[in-house]
């Protein structure tokens, strides 16, 4: 059922990783989060038991969680005062070649997912692949399957061809759910304004992110801060529209941060154009990745209220916050 409440949603386009309390999203005051649930390098049956591991969370006796299947799912989870978990995966791999596992996976909840992470997969290139390729055979096949099922394609780790292409081949909204401007920070993950332009001509939305790999200037001198996030911010909504900005924070969201140093350790280690440069410049801990004032999902409402101090109204940051997300979801969703 919809929402009775006049408040508009919020909603974190990304957050890697969750181990399971919603704590910090209600916090936080954040309605529902796009939550990585596999690991980005799962096989098919890893995928497969972590997802059941979420329904179990999700269905526990007064776990605070509503798994979002709808639109709608997020503005009752705003009104009975849970979180809306939206199930998303940063890479296609537990799809292989086979488009029959778009629809079993919807099916088992998932919403939202990576067409590449940040290497070559079955459906086109990453951004960290040099020779910039785009999308496969597979690719053209997967887009209108996922158009078809209702889960949602997401391009932020995608190289500019692969996302471009995947704009210009999907008929419903396609998103960057944590990517930033190459023209404000010309690092590897954000993305020219050509491809920028290509997410909003579907009705898609980019969460702009105070993520470090993404809210840096690539001066050990100069940390992420908010104020750089909402110079993206200001840059993407006077190139497409505010109605095509979200927030997508790459949050890990979990009581322990040991719990997340394994993926803070693999992309240091794997990755040294993102995670590596990074690590050595500010080192390799979560909180360090983030604005000073807000290293965890609970300072959430700082990120709005930068935006406001940068100039947005009270009505383009609800917008912001979540309303955009919301109204992209319902039309990638059906």
């Amino acid at each position: 059922m919809p929402t009775t409440s006049s408040r508009t949603p919020v909603i974190d386009g990304l957050v890697y990783l969750s181990d399971g309390d919603p704590a910090p999203f209600r916090a936080g005051g954040v309605t529902a989060a796009n939550i990585t649930v596999t690991h980005m390098f799962w096989d098919l049956e890893q995928t497969f038991v972590g997802m059941g591991e979420w329904h179990r969370k999700v269905d526990a006796p007064n776990s605070g969680w509503r798994l979002v299947r709808t639109a709608d799912d997020i503005l009752v989870a705003q009104d009975e005062g849970t979180t809306g978990l939206i199930m998303g995966w940063q890479s296609l791999t537990p799809f292989g070649t086979h488009l029959e596992r778009v629809a079993a996976f919807h099916a088992l909840g998932l919403r939202i997912a990576q067409l590449t992470y940040n290497e070559a997969s079955a459906a086109g290139d990453g951004c960290l692949e040099e020779r910039g390729g785009g999308l496969t055979r597979f690719g053209r096949q997967v887009i209108p399957e996922m158009n078809r099922v209702g889960v949602g394609i997401d391009l932020s780790h995608c190289g500019d061809r692969t996302a471009f292409e995947a704009a210009r081949t999907s008929d419903r909204p396609v998103f960057l759910t944590h990517a930033n401007a190459k023209a404000v920070n010309d690092r590897v993950r954000n993305k020219q304004d050509e491809t920028i332009r290509a997410v909003a001509d579907t009705g898609g939305v980019i969460g702009v992110s105070i993520h470090g790999f993404m809210n840096w200037d690539g001066d050990p001198g100069h940390p992420p801060t908010l104020a750089n996030f909402v110079r993206h911010a200001q840059h993407v909504a006077d190139l497409v529209g505010v109605k095509h900005v979200g927030i997508g924070t790459d949050f890990s969201a979990v009581r322990d941060e040991s719990f997340a140093q394994s993926i803070l350790d693999m992309s240091k280690g794997s990755y040294p154009e993102t995670g590596g440069v990074f690590a050595a410049a500010f080192g390799n801990t979560s909180a360090g990745r983030y604005p000073q004032e807000t290293p965890t999902p609970r300072e959430f409402p700082r990120i709005l209220e930068a935006l406001r101090d940068g100039g947005f109204s009270a009505a383009e940051v609800d917008a912001i916050g979540g309303g955009n997300f919301l109204r992209a979801f319902r039309a990638a969703w059906g």
